[in-house]
């Protein structure tokens, strides 16, 4: 029994009413709310009556969303920014505090991709996957940390790691080494924390599988082929964990037994994980899937698809094989 609860966890299930009512009231940035995981939680939270700031790049999908979010009887803050860049960071912030003078949770959702042979992949596309998912994640803790601090040293810092986090991926090295980075940033962070006697300011990384979200559709794209993973999970499983873990907050959170069962390989039986993994990727993400051109997605530039929660791709592939081109 022990083993079946920790593999097939409660923290993917939808919040019922005393987790909604713990919610409401409470105030939430959330970067990267444009679509997704950040879509997902800032529609959620709406829904539980919170204060959530979005954050993001495109303002007009902020902007829808802000309105959901009001219509649910939640209140919504809407700052155009870009996690890349320390001064929108700290605009951000500011903005934050000055609506609603504190913060309680703080999530960092931003991610970029490039995927693709490592020496194929323009430099330029692996250097922003580092811009966006490390060193924007290290401006966002950092503002919230400082912010947790002045404010009487309470708080919920919530970043989304990856499996990448303890499985490398093939053909997202740079991807795989942001993930990383968070991983080891969060575990170390919580340390300086308990070190410096700030014991009510708690910091959580967020492990999911690979979940059918816009994220293959915004990713930097150069194996020639549409992509996608296998057994994709649906969203809603990482939305569910993120609201349960900003109320009961634990280190590490792979979401989902697929997750928990690749974390459990990579720390008990890491070559075989790192071979099988690297099988998967290469026949996923490389020989199977239906040709595509080159793109570099939304790595620079916002683009104008992928807006919703769930991208649909699993979907989207099964017509293109179907259709008589293929």
């Amino acid at each position: 029994m022990p083993l079946i609860f920790l593999i097939i966890s409660c923290s993917t299930w939808k919040l019922g009413t005393a987790g909604q009512k713990k919610i409401a009231g409470k105030t939430y940035v959330v970067v990267g709310a444009s679509s997704g995981f950040g879509r997902g939680v800032a529609q959620e939270l709406g829904r539980c009556k919170a204060n959530v700031v979005l954050a993001a790049r495109r303002t007009d999908l902020l902007e829808e969303i802000a309105d959901t979010i009001r219509k649910h009887g939640g209140t919504a803050l809407v700052v155009t920014m870009d996690i890349s860049r320390q001064e929108d960071v700290q605009r951000l912030a500011d903005a934050a505090v000055t609506q609603y003078k504190t913060i309680d949770v703080w999530i960092n959702m931003a991610g970029v991709g490039a995927i693709g042979r490592f020496w194929e992949i323009p430099a330029d596309d692996q250097a922003r996957v580092i811009d966006v998912n490390l060193k924007g994640f290290i401006y966002g803790s950092q503002m919230a940390v400082q912010q947790f601090i002045k404010q009487g040293g309470y708080g919920v810092l919530i970043n989304m790691g990856s499996v990448d986090s303890e499985t490398p991926h093939a053909y997202q090295a740079a991807y795989s080494s942001s993930k990383a980075g968070i991983r080891s940033m969060d575990l170390a962070l919580s340390q300086e924390l308990r070190l410096n006697k700030f014991k009510k300011i708690k910091v959580v990384t967020i492990e999911p599988w690979a979940v059918d979200t816009p994220f293959w559709r915004h990713a930097a794209n150069y194996t020639g082929v549409e992509q996608k993973f296998v057994l994709m999970d649906e969203p809603d499983k990482v939305v569910n964990a993120v609201l349960r873990k900003s109320l009961r907050p634990k280190k590490i959170v792979p979401v989902g037994w697929k997750a928990k069962g690749s974390s459990f390989m990579a720390n008990v039986f890491p070559r075989f994980d790192e071979w099988l993994t690297g099988n998967l990727s290469h026949k996923y993400q490389v020989e199977m899937p239906p040709a595509a051109p080159a793109t570099q997605g939304s790595v620079h530039k916002p683009m104008p698809e992928g807006r919703g929660v769930d991208d649909g791709v699993d979907e989207r592939m099964k017509q293109q094989r179907k259709s008589p081109e293929n």
